[in-house]
């Protein structure tokens, strides 16, 4: 069975409160977003290895530490692009994949509309990004289709989840932890979490 990681920590407390409170403005809204996925990005990135690199200060020579360059993101279309641009400010480096998924309304069944994933990615710690986690379909049918491309260390970080999404995407996906800064109540009978932060993607673009 996945994990889940509920960080904790007080910058991401603080950033988290301002984020939910429905009166933050859309520019504060993303910078705090921006706070809270870097904390979440580099929790979920503890396990990465690093090799010794032999330096020289302006003092002295040392032995120092170099990171394994073998992290690639993918959000989760559309609200995951907001973890994805804070990422890539402190791990440039970092490859990039898109899958759109569109869920039919009537089968439920999810239909893969674009792909572009960087090779080798069974080498690779792939992070999926995606700040909220309700019902947990489209996160779950991300994770199966990074699968079929030969993903095998997959990682879901995400902002706030709902009990049932975690439920779901730990019965579809046993293997992938969950790393989050929140597990919020309830879905409502919208799908909205509770008590969550509303609409995650119309706060964050201004749509």
């Amino acid at each position: 069975m996945s994990k889940i990681h509920v960080v904790d920590h007080p910058l991401l407390r603080h950033s988290l409160t301002i984020i939910r409170d429905k009166t933050t403005n859309t520019d504060d809204f993303r910078r705090h977003t921006a706070i809270v996925s870097q904390i979440m990005i580099m929790e979920a990135t503890k396990s990465l290895k690093t090799f010794p690199k032999r330096i020289e200060t302006p003092l002295a020579p040392m032995d120092g530490h170099e990171i394994q360059k073998s992290i690639v993101f993918v959000p989760v279309l559309r609200a995951g692009i907001s973890m994805l641009f804070p990422a890539r400010d402190f791990l440039p480096w970092a490859s990039v994949g898109f899958i759109g998924l569109e869920r039919d309304e009537e089968t439920a069944i999810a239909r893969e509309y674009y792909q572009k994933f960087p090779p080798h990615l069974a080498e690779k710690l792939v992070l999926v990004l995606d700040p909220m986690l309700a019902t947990g379909g489209s996160f779950a049918d991300t994770i199966s289709a990074l699968k079929t491309k030969g993903a095998k260390t997959i990682k879901a970080v995400c902002i706030v989840v709902a009990p049932e999404g975690v439920a779901h995407l730990q019965q579809q996906h046993p293997d992938v932890d969950i790393y989050t800064a929140a597990l919020d109540s309830h879905l409502n009978e919208k799908k909205y979490i509770v008590p969550g932060l509303g609409d995650f993607g119309d706060r964050y673009f201004g749509t």
